[in-house]
């Protein structure tokens, strides 16, 4: 036992574990025999065991004892023992002694309770049974390893019962093929009762079989092309989820969205395939994100890192297959340390809704179909899951990617964490797939003071057909999906629940909101406003956009849901309407005149132009962009003198966002002194600003973060009915097209009057 370890004594409870060992503070060994700090040094035991001695000793020896324990409950040398009972004859080679039936007894008790005592109890028992301390030692010595050979018997006769038990049932199906019988016919199934045809269809099924085996088996070592799972040919073809070889290919079938929603839990004889597929694409991910040039090349502005697409293949021969026809490589790799501890940040991507939740810019919906592991030890270690997900940019013109994929987590070292995606394209191919993720992750590893660096590789093979030519650019930089955009918000939304959590708030500032429970509940009112307009502004396949003006990309999109036993939205009829268009300013100046109370009068057409004052503002973040809001609208119209207005704005290097809802007075206050906010309604809108792609090297444009201009996206969500089951006017569906080409009037307007 290790030194300075106190064990409890008498109402300790058992420490014998299910499995039989023997487990205690400090040690995780049931044998005790043989270990040096269970030994005074210089002292010998005569069952003491040596590393060196052979299997047949060390079985002869146990025996002995356990015989020896069995027949008189305890015998240890004699070592000046109790004395009463002590057997006066004389022994030439050991003088043993016999515990008496109190002795053991009690000894039996205190074993239940502490089987390895130490010195101050061994000390204690031994005085009150009139023993010396080492009989006591070597008693409990004898003791242990007396349970553990008991429990070996045990094991050894139950894994013989069970081997019996095998042997049975083998025989049994030996005997039954050999009197197997034809269905049809009731004879015997020998090859020469069959006609000539059968015997050579069967010979050829049976190639057929081998042939698939054989293919299986190299999709399962991770190369070679992409194989279909067939049906074994002598049984009926079932309809198995996502087999689409019986199926007719149609608009209907293979419309937008229709590859996620027919997609199920993988099948039984996938999974260890797909396991092979996750292990194989860790050891990818991870020599990737250690190697440099010439895989990894620095972009001609010194920003990104590109993949070396010819050096990709040379370094990584095998694979999910050749990249198909049409598609285009993206990829990058970025590092980044962000405030937060690395098994928290595994925590988020391995659980499904905090990482659609913490990466709601870019993922527009998430599931896991089938979980295959959850891990060892309590942690994500060896977890894997299999997953769908829809990425997204927030603009009605770009289309979103839909993936099938498998996610794999593993502990590399102390501190040292892996998660990997990998598209199962492989395992069940589908013409509707419109973008392949090759192995795609990221790399935590643990910093001081809570502080986590991460290095993410991102790279995906997609059709981008579907991109409008405004975003064509920004798309195919791999700004909108690449690994800048992934740990670009990551490092905003850590730094943001650090704020949640901080308790050192500045009292000085006027409107800080210094109420810890308050502020927590106006974040996450605030975070559940971001999460509902990025929802509903992009080309996610749970929308149906109609375009209702024009011809170019100033063209509005709008569309209708219902509202209903919803707490968190009013009741009724909520249109929505959302465009996208170019500007030729920075993304920062955009960001921060938009995000200004003092110029919100200038764009927002629903303040009547009264001004707008901040009532109360949360930081959250480095950047003083990135904050909570709750502004008030001094209208000069009476109605409106009392409306209220939660904002959260966002700023990063690759998007900006200012989201905003009116609130009610009321349901704020509650809010505002700690009370639930999953009961406030919300509508929010706001713009999305992304950089348009283009790159410069004007010194003048640092402040753009590179950027030649802007790509605004302005989303409205307003309530146009309050009854569920009206229908929709076409004199609302006009005013809101009014409304939102306004806005965007004004918007180019006076930033066009700046940028002049």
């Amino acid at each position: 036992m290790p030194a300075g370890v106190m064990i409890p004594a008498r109402n300790m409870p058992s420490m014998i574990t299910g499995n039989g060992s023997v487990s205690g503070y400090g040690t995780s060994s049931g044998l005790a025999l043989g270990q040096p700090n269970n030994m005074m040094e210089g002292q010998l035991h005569p069952l003491e065991m040596t590393q060196n001695a052979s299997e047949s000793e060390i079985a002869r020896m146990r025996d002995e004892e356990f015989d020896s324990t069995n027949k008189s409950g305890s015998e240890n040398h004699e070592l000046g023992g109790s004395g009463d009972d002590q057997d006066p004859r004389p022994n030439k080679k050991k003088r043993y002694h016999r515990h008496t039936q109190h002795q053991i007894q009690e000894m039996e008790a205190f074993f239940k309770e502490c089987p390895h005592p130490d010195d101050k109890q061994r000390k204690e028992l031994g005085r009150e049974l009139g023993l010396e301390p080492l009989q006591v030692k070597f008693w409990f010595q004898n003791k242990r390893t007396q349970m553990k050979t008991q429990h070996e018997r045990h094991e050894n006769t139950q894994l013989r019962t069970e081997n019996e038990k095998l042997r049975a049932d083998n025989m049994r199906y030996r005997e039954a093929l050999s009197t197997a019988s034809c269905p049809n016919c009731g004879g015997p199934t020998a090859v020469g009762q069959m006609s000539f045809d059968e015997h050579h269809l069967r010979l050829e099924n049976s190639r057929l079989r081998e042939e698939i085996d054989r293919i299986s088996a190299i999709a399962a070592k991770y190369v070679g092309k992409p194989v279909v799972n067939f049906p074994l040919l002598s049984s009926p073809a079932l309809p198995r989820p996502f087999d689409f070889g019986s199926q007719p290919v149609t608009e209907e079938m293979y419309g937008v969205g229709d590859l996620l929603r027919s997609i199920s839990a993988p099948s039984e004889a996938d999974k260890p395939m797909i396991i092979e597929l996750a292990v194989a694409a860790m050891e990818e991910l991870v020599r990737m994100v250690q190697m440099g040039e010439p895989l990894w090349m620095t972009s001609l502005d010194g920003t990104t890192c590109m993949l070396n697409e010819e050096e990709y293949i040379r370094t990584f021969p095998s694979g999910i297959g050749p990249k198909p026809t049409g598609f285009k490589c993206e990829a990058s790799k970025e590092t980044t340390v962000v405030i937060m501890n690395h098994i928290n940040l595994v925590e988020i991507l391995m659980d499904v809704n905090q990482w659609s939740t913490v990466f709601s810019g870019i993922i527009s919906k998430a599931s896991t179909l089938d979980v295959l592991s959850t891990g060892v030890a309590g942690n994500y270690n060896g977890a894997l899951q299999v997953m769908t997900a829809e990425f997204q940019v927030l603009s009605p013109l770009v289309p979103t990617r839909e993936s099938y994929y498998v996610r794999y987590c593993k502990q590399h070292a102390e501190g040292t964490w892996a998660v990997v995606d990998v598209s199962l394209d492989t395992i069940r191919p589908s013409p509707t797939v419109r973008c392949r993720r090759r192995p795609s992750g990221c790399i935590i590893q643990e910093m001081p003071n809570g502080y986590s660096k991460v290095t993410w590789v991102e790279h995906v093979e997609v059709d981008d057909g579907g991109v409008h030519n405004l975003y064509k650019q920004l798309v195919s930089s791999g700004h909108a999906f690449g690994a800048r955009r992934w740990v670009s918000t990551l490092d905003r939304q850590c730094e943001r629940l650090a704020s949640l959590m901080a308790s050192n708030i500045p009292t000085g500032d006027v409107g800080v909101i210094t109420n810890q429970d308050g502020r927590k509940s106006m974040l996450k009112l605030a975070e559940r406003m971001v999460i509902s307009f990025c929802g509903g502004v992009s080309a996610s396949t749970a929308h149906t956009w109609t375009t209702l003006s024009g011809t170019g990309a100033d063209d509005v999109r709008v569309m209708t849901r219902k509202s209903v036993d919803d707490p968190g939205r009013p009741p009724g009829i909520v249109l929505s309407a959302a465009t996208s268009f170019w500007l030729p300013v920075s993304p920062k100046r955009v960001f921060d005149f938009l995000r200004d109370e003092h110029s919100r009068s200038e764009w927002d057409i629903l303040s009547n132009g009264g001004a707008v004052q901040e009532m109360a503002h949360i930081a959250n973040g480095r950047d003083p962009g990135n904050c909570v809001s709750l502004l008030r609208v001094n209208s000069a119209n009476s109605s409106q003198s009392n409306m209220l207005i939660l904002q959260e704005s966002c700023t990063d290097p690759t998007a900006s966002f200012v989201i905003y809802a009116p609130v009610d007075i009321v349901a704020m206050n509650v809010v505002l002194n700690g009370g639930d906010p999953d009961y406030v309604a919300l509508l929010p809108s706001g713009f999305a600003i992304l950089p348009d792609g283009m790159t410069v090297t004007d010194v003048g444009m640092a402040d753009s973060g590179g950027s030649s201009g802007s790509l605004l996206t302005v989303a409205f969500q307003i309530l146009v009915d309050s009854v569920p089951t009206a229908k929709l006017s076409l004199g609302s569906v006009a005013t809101v097209n009014n409304l939102i080409a306004c806005t965007v009037e004004r918007i180019k307007a006076s930033l066009s009057c700046d940028n002049a």
